[in-house]
């Protein structure tokens, strides 16, 4: 019996939640189906674009709740609901962030950052930049998460695990700087001297 793109999908989230991104591999994964890997390639061209299309499936799989009005507010949602994705499965943060590093997939949360941060009043440019900044952030402060569960769970590292996630307060502190560039460009556009007895240039 064949299976369908969305199977294969299907078990390669499955072998990478019990075995990790390191062993994804089309052989295993034909071995899981009853196939052999050659058969995978009749829907997927490569295993990075399998890759991309379980980055898609993870993200897919999370929280997506209402959008804040607010540009600041609708940034910490998206990212915080990125983190939740990510969270939910094994290598997860290191599944989408290699994805949407080689422009292959997980485009969806960067997209909306870029928007929110153009909402900010930010230049497309600088948006793109800020947008990217949030997603670094999520990506590596997810990544050591997972890295040091996985860690502790095999045993490979000593003490307890961390009791709480600092990761809202280090993503305030990326929006706070944001914030304080969108008042910079704003005070620079309306020749409001944001300091007094200090001319701007």
């Amino acid at each position: 019996m064949g299976h369908r793109r969305a199977d294969v999908v299907e078990h390669a989230l499955g072998v990478l939640d019990a075995y990790g991104l390191a062993d994804l591999t089309m052989r295993r994964l034909g071995a899981e189906l009853g196939v052999q890997p050659s058969a995978l390639y009749h829907h997927f061209a490569n295993k990075q674009s399998l890759l991309a299309a379980v980055a898609d499936e993870i993200l897919a799989r999370g929280p997506h709740g209402p959008r804040p009005e607010t540009w600041d507010d609708r940034a910490t949602v998206v990212c915080t609901e990125l983190r939740e994705a990510m969270l939910a499965y094994r290598d997860g943060a290191e599944v989408v962030a290699t994805v949407h590093a080689f422009g292959l997939g997980a485009t969806a949360p960067g997209e909306e950052l870029v928007a929110a941060c153009r909402d900010a009043g930010l230049d497309r440019a600088l948006a793109g930049t800020a947008a990217r900044t949030l997603l670094h952030y999520v990506f590596g402060h997810v990544g050591d998460e997972q890295t040091h569960l996985q860690a502790g769970s095999a045993g490979a590292i000593d003490g307890d695990p961390r009791p709480e996630s600092d990761f809202a307060t280090g993503l305030g502190i990326v929006v706070d700087g944001i914030r304080q560039r969108v008042g910079d460009r704003v005070g620079d556009r309306s020749g409001i001297e944001k300091h007094p007895g200090v001319r701007r240039p």
